[in-house]
């Protein structure tokens, strides 16, 4: 009998209580998308997890969400997670937070995607100078005039397997931060949260977890990369699943 009853409430707590949402559902169930019709989204198992799921999503004519590609095994930040707004430069956390995604680069030659690419090499640095504002968490190359430190930027060609291909996310931006084609340099309205770190990306995985970026293997980088369109206005949206909502 007593079988029979655990069997009994089990099988009611399976009508009342309702199922989790399908991860196709998921986008649904986000607040800051935006415009967005593609998004990315990459939930980690825990605040102080370095294995995380990446699934890519598109919005079709009829605005419901569609799966692009099956899951993809992810890996962050050594240091787990943190509020983007909460986040410290050299901690190795991941920023949880919704980002737009509005260019790409790599040390290898661009795989087809419309997103800005750059192919870069051993003159080619992402700058976290935190004694200049002006060129904190943006692309610089070495031969230009700069009041930056080399020690405190990194050289990119420095990471030929994790940057062969590499989209940037755009937590902590300079304010109004664009690609001038005429200038051939990024121009910048006001300057970022200095401290708060630079550098976040989407690249080809390494060996283990990395300094705060998203991870994932080569080929899924290059596929993501040709999928990206930026007239679709996409975004990322990063952090442990038990938050995923509120990013």
């Amino acid at each position: 009998m007593r079988r029979l009853a655990a069997v009994a409430v089990l099988v009611l707590a399976a009508v009342l209580v309702p199922a989790a949402p399908a991860a196709a559902a998921l986008p649904d169930r986000l607040t800051h998308l935006g415009n967005a019709r593609q998004v990315i989204v990459v939930t980690g198992r825990g605040w102080h997890s370095t294995h995380a799921t990446l699934r890519a999503y598109r919005l079709d004519a009829a605005g419901h969400w569609r799966p692009a590609f099956a899951a993809m095994p992810a890996r962050t930040g050594y240091g787990g997670w943190k509020w983007a707004a909460e986040r410290v430069q050299d901690t190795g956390q991941t920023p949880a937070g919704t980002f737009t995604v509005t260019e790409a680069f790599g040390v290898r030659a661009d795989p087809g995607t419309a997103l800005p690419y750059r192919r870069v090499d051993g003159n080619d640095y992402w700058v976290g100078d935190r004694r200049d504002p002006r060129t904190y968490n943006v692309f610089e190359p070495a031969a230009k005039p700069r009041t930056w430190r080399l020690s405190q930027a990194e050289r990119l060609a420095d990471y030929p397997r994790q940057y062969a291909y590499a989209a940037v996310i755009d937590f902590n931006r300079p304010a109004g931060v664009h690609w001038s084609r005429k200038l051939r340099e990024y121009v910048t309205a006001t300057p970022s949260h200095i401290g708060r770190g630079s550098a976040i990306f989407l690249h080809a995985s390494g060996k283990g977890s990395t300094a705060g970026c998203v991870s994932t293997g080569r080929a899924n980088v290059a596929r993501l990369l040709r999928w990206l369109d930026p007239s679709q206005h996409p975004r990322i949206v990063m952090a442990p699943s038990a938050a995923i909502t509120r990013a």
